[in-house]
């Protein structure tokens, strides 16, 4: 098992504030610094930068850090394992969710609850890089996020959901009484789109490119909830994968067509990372994912 000031110093590498670490560990500032200094003097090395407020970490804190991350990990996965030979499941999951999957992540999360409802969820909506970044630091269990962006990075992956973009418009808009429309089309309208880092965005660029059209929004947004409101006030219309609107439904005021010429689709799916055993939480989850795969398991080692 690890010791507790291994876990205050990855607090304060997290926080990057000796009062906000010493918070969040729920002890004192001088609790936090004393733990500090028993660490360098056991290891013979400083962690810290220290100056009139916290000015980092050494080059040999930050290798600290990541064992002592490593650690932790697996000394929760231990406790994971104990605690499912005794009883079911229990513990606490947290997966870091594209903003175009927030929806959709609903029908894996309620599947996996009703298997195992000991067990809490923390969804956080994040960009790719975010959840890529936050898994390798032991910050998040899993994430959802586009299959091929996970394949790149030698993820294990669960293909989950096949996504097809629509377009959305106001229906006081001429272009509702259209039964489709086309890529190219889209570009001739005032545009509501995903900010330029998410990836949705990228793919959505990436498409208009490949026609030899390019689409300048007028408005732009990190927030699949922003979007559907600026399009249902009417004045924008947006590109959006239909997955988003199947549990939610269509906002009021808001019509909903097919997008043309081409017809794109894309794999949005469950990652974790590649280095296993899993916890048993995490191998849980994997299991509920592949109980709803279509199509099956897709994975680097596959």
């Amino acid at each position: 098992m690890i010791a507790r000031k291994y876990l205050y110093l990855i607090a304060l590498a997290r926080e990057k504030h000796f009062g906000r670490a010493a918070l969040a560990c729920h002890i004192s500032p001088s609790t936090l610094s004393a733990a500090i200094r028993e660490i360098e003097l056991e290891l013979g090395v400083a962690v810290v930068n220290r100056g009139r407020s916290f000015g980092g970490l050494t080059r040999e804190g930050q290798c600290v850090v990541e064992h002592a991350i490593r650690l932790a990990s697996t000394a929760e996965g231990l406790r994971q394992e104990l605690r499912s030979l005794r009883e079911e499941l229990t513990g606490h999951l947290s997966l870091g969710v594209i903003p175009t999957a927030l929806t959709v992540v609903a029908s894996l999360t309620a599947a996996f609850a009703r298997q195992h409802p000991q067990v809490n969820f923390e969804v956080r909506s994040l960009g790719t890089n975010d959840i890529l970044k936050r898994m390798q630091q032991f910050d998040l269990d899993a994430g959802i996020m586009y299959v091929e962006s996970g394949l790149q990075q030698q993820l294990f992956t669960v293909s989950l959901w096949e996504e097809h973009h629509v377009f959305l418009c106001p229906m006081e808009s001429e272009l509702a009484n259209r039964e489709a429309i086309t890529w190219y089309e889209a570009t001739h309208t005032p545009l509501c789109l995903l900010t330029p880092d998410m990836q949705n965005r990228k793919m959505i660029d990436a498409i208009f490119s490949q026609l030899g059209y390019s689409a300048e929004p007028s408005l732009e947004t990190n927030s699949i909830i922003s979007m559907l409101a600026h399009v249902s006030a009417g004045g924008w219309s947006a590109i959006l994968p239909e997955n988003v609107l199947e549990l939610i439904g269509v906002p009021a005021g808001v019509k909903v067509l097919p997008l043309t010429e081409p017809r794109f689709s894309s794999q949005t799916g469950l990652v974790v990372a590649g280095r296993e055993p899993w916890s048993p939480l995490l191998t849980a989850l994997i299991q509920t994912a592949k109980q709803l795969s279509q199509p099956p398991l897709l994975s680097p080692a596959a």
